[in-house]
């Protein structure tokens, strides 16, 4: 059992409510915002209410999870009813590659383009997210640091086809949107090295209750950021290239 503090537990739950409400709410959002792009751009709007869906229903079981696992502060975090880290890296299964799906989804490439790019992000992005689990939930520093690394492969693979082949594409955006697209990986990117931070932890002698607060919350930060802001920025994109293949009231 971790025992946390009432300011740690509390601010722990609080984090959990305003990450559900922000996946609720950006479903509901980009869902009923189709009609303000053309619709060759609104997959990607389907796609981004995907995710922040899938999101948001893995944050009621992270917060059930959290509930159920507590008795006043203390946290019970092995064995039998002990909070379940595990929601979130199946939620990441799930999410990750979408989230790369939406990016290409928005930009309308030739189909021959699109699919190439996607046969490379989805595998490397469930890879990515498949490898890093059993480090995050090793006691050994040694089994963290080597899956960190197997991790970091894909990881490393995908950043070449979003900045080196993906780039080739923005050429031929309209105005603004190629400097949207590279605000947007860069998001994507500065949100992801979020997560590989839990592993460090232990190198900085942050452990029991400090570690388990600032992974929790963390976590819940960038999640809102990689889903909610990258989200709402594919819909930004999408009307401002509706906008300028000639939708009216796109703005």
């Amino acid at each position: 059992m971790l025992e946390l503090s009432s300011n740690q537990w509390q601010l722990i739950y609080n984090t959990f409510s305003f990450g559900l409400i922000s996946m609720l709410a950006c479903t509901v959002y980009t869902l009923v915002s189709q009609s303000r792009v053309l619709p060759k751009y609104r997959n990607a709007l389907v796609l981004s209410s995907m995710v922040t869906f899938i999101a948001g229903y893995h944050y009621i079981r992270i917060f059930d999870s959290f509930k159920g696992s507590s008795d006043g502060f203390k946290v019970m975090t092995t064995g039998a009813g002990s909070f379940n880290e595990a929601y979130r890296y199946v939620d990441w299964l799930l999410t990750v590659p979408l989230l790369l799906v939406e990016v290409v989804a928005v930009l309308a490439l030739a189909k021959a383009a699109s699919s190439s790019l996607i046969t490379r992000l989805v595998p490397a992005a469930a890879a990515m997210i498949a490898l890093g689990y059993p480090g995050e939930v090793s006691a050994d520093d040694g089994t963290k640091i080597l899956f960190g690394v197997l991790s970091t492969i894909p990881f490393l693979y995908i950043l070449y086809v979003l900045f080196v082949e993906l780039g080739k594409s923005l050429e031929r955006q309209p105005e603004g949107v190629a400097a949207t697209i590279s605000r947007l990986r860069l998001l994507l990117i500065a949100t992801w090295g979020v997560y590989p931070i839990s592993y460090l932890f232990p190198l900085l002698n942050i452990t029991g209750t400090d570690s388990f607060m600032y992974r929790q919350v963390g976590y819940t930060i960038a999640d809102v950021l990689a889903k909610c802001v990258f989200g709402l920025t594919i819909m930004k994109i999408a009307r401002m290239k509706s906008a300028a293949e000639g939708m009216a009231d796109s703005h």
